[in-house]
């Protein structure tokens, strides 16, 4: 009964978030004219945040997946080209990945036959488990940058 707790709370930990607006809501009803434009330029655009966290999500869930995983150089494989002419095609495929492996991730949380706490074989002292909470905390973070790069470009809705 308690791995399935665990689980469950895992999971609404990366769907719906506690302390957190979902990802869905997040990503939906961004101007297309504002998805790459940085409200200053200390900070990144949308798309530079949703990019960053797709890549991010990919390389957690790849290395955790897959032995022969290469992750991409660190830091600047991990962020796309500011200078970069975002096309609706992008920001789809941007979308649709980060949530197709969003999804990925849950399923891993939820198949019951893999213990969470335990080691992953290649995986250099971590823990399922930790992966996951990464992914979450992660994505939690990066969604809040969002969240305030569309406030200050007048797109967002307090709900």
């Amino acid at each position: 009964m308690t791995d399935v707790v665990l689980r469950d709370e895992v999971v609404h930990l990366l769907e719906v978030g506690y302390a957190h607006v979902p990802s869905r809501k997040v990503l939906a009803g961004v101007k297309s004219n504002l998805r790459n434009v940085r409200p200053d330029p200390r900070l990144h655009s949308v798309w530079e945040e949703l990019e960053h966290m797709r890549i991010a999500q990919e390389d957690i869930l790849q290395y955790t997946l897959d032995e022969s995983w290469q992750s991409p150089a660190w830091p600047d494989a991990y962020w796309p080209n500011s200078k970069t002419c975002l096309t609706e095609k992008m920001w789809t495929n941007s979308v649709s990945c980060f949530q197709a492996d969003l999804k990925k991730v849950i399923r891993l949380t939820r198949e019951p036959k893999l213990d969470l706490t335990s080691l992953i074989p290649h995986g250099e002292g971590r823990s399922y488990l930790r992966q996951v909470l990464l992914v979450a905390d992660h994505n939690a973070y990066h969604l809040g940058q969002i969240v305030q790069i569309r406030r200050l470009l007048s797109n967002w809705k307090e709900s």
